[in-house]
């Protein structure tokens, strides 16, 4: 594969997913209704999917959630920083980009089995209470903690749904129109 179709298919795969990070800075002052309607799940899968070099698909999801991350609690919460227990999302978006890299043939069934992988796979590790002293100590505390996540799980599920179908179906549209974005592989077909 040539370097200038290396740089625009991977220009473009930045630019969808800073874009699709970027709406996550819409309605922050009504977080609670929106929690968890993000874009980070799906662009966790898209990047996995379509980068070709694995640490460009970790690093470029891990760094926009963080930039965003940052941004939303300075401007929402005045709080230069992170948040507590920050560590676990991270792992589990990490888990999530590992879960696009598996996505071989990019169609709805393996999109959507994808999406809800990565939900509970965000749901087991976030939930995780160590430390915390909002839930009982031990399983009886993560439970606890898995429980009152339930809402905000299902919120996830349809974000990633949402934003998997406008990030993986818009890459794919323009797949189809510009060769440019395509690989060697995919070309050859």
């Amino acid at each position: 594969m040539s370097l200038k179709k290396i740089n625009i298919r991977n220009s473009v795969l930045v630019l969808m997913i800073v874009l699709a990070a970027a709406t996550r800075m819409l309605n922050v002052s009504n977080i609670v209704t929106w929690a968890n309607f993000t874009p980070v799940g799906a662009v966790a899968l898209f990047g996995g999917a379509y980068f070709s070099d694995k640490w460009k698909a970790y690093l470029v999801p891990l760094a926009v959630l963080l930039i965003s991350d940052l941004l939303i609690n300075y401007f929402q919460y005045n709080h230069a920083g992170l948040y507590q227990g920050w560590w676990t999302v991270y792992i589990s978006f990490a888990v999530m980009v590992f879960i696009g890299t598996i996505i071989k043939k990019v169609n709805v069934l393996n999109v959507v089995l994808a999406s809800v992988v990565a939900v509970a796979a965000h749901w087991l590790l976030t939930d995780m209470t160590f430390g915390s002293t909002l839930y009982a100590p031990g399983l009886t505390g993560y439970m606890q903690s898995l429980a009152a996540a339930i809402p905000f799980e299902i919120k996830m599920i349809y974000g990633n749904l949402f934003f998997c179908a406008l990030l993986f179906g818009s890459f794919e549209l323009a797949k189809s129109k510009y060769t440019v974005l395509q690989t060697n592989k995919e070309l050859a077909v």
